[in-house]
């Protein structure tokens, strides 16, 4: 049987490509995903494989991503932060009840940096649940201006106001760039953890079993 073609990629996001001069004033503020935010959502995902590099794997479609990503309240299960940037400031709106941002609104340029979260099960030896990191990325173009710091403050933030005990995430072992800016953020490296993961044949055997 022929295997099924991937969907196709979406278009690149328009805006700089250039890392961006370091005196260039911008000016940023995070929001919660909606259903209006997929087609860049959609697009940063495919930029974030592009950079793993893992195109060989990458099968959302905006479809995909509308049915999945929003089918329960935030912070109970998937939940996106967006970053949005600017220069020129951000007319005020009233702060958001559960990240102390602002809500969506309405932007012409692609979010520069993106956040993919989801709550995850009380562990055995914790009797605190946690929130665990999917993916953080931020567009070459705009990368060093303190954007990740933002995005994984916002998560550290809330966890810690929803009393939350811990937030994980993984990483690349090559990524020292990441790497580093995680122990500066105060992350531990468990380099006695291996990752582990069930996908594709070796999953879809289990849907048979008893």
């Amino acid at each position: 049987m022929a295997t099924a073609a991937s969907p196709p990629a979406p278009t690149l996001a328009s805006g700089p490509t250039a890392t961006l001069p370091e005196t260039t004033l911008l000016f940023a503020r995070i929001h919660l995903a909606t259903l209006s935010d997929v087609p860049h959502i959609h697009k940063l995902i495919h930029q974030m494989v592009i950079f793993k590099p893992l195109t060989h794997l990458f099968s959302a479609t905006e479809s995909s991503l509308s049915s999945t990503l929003f089918t329960s309240p935030p912070f109970q299960s998937f939940t996106i932060l967006l970053l949005e940037a600017s220069p020129t400031p951000f007319p005020f709106t009233t702060p958001n009840k559960n990240t102390d941002t602002p809500p969506p609104s309405s932007f012409t340029s692609p979010t520069p940096s993106k956040i993919t979260r989801g709550t995850f099960s009380k562990p055995t030896a914790m009797t605190k649940p946690g929130f665990y990191v999917e993916g953080l990325f931020v567009r070459e173009c705009y990368r060093r201006k303190g954007f990740g710091r933002m995005l994984l403050s916002a998560v550290t933030k809330q966890a810690v106001k929803m009393g939350y005990g811990r937030v994980d995430w993984v990483v690349l072992d090559w990524n020292v760039n990441t790497i580093r800016f995680d122990e500066e953020m105060g992350a531990e490296v468990l380099n006695e953890w291996r990752g582990c993961r069930l996908t594709g044949e070796a999953l879809q055997v289990y849907g048979g079993a008893d």
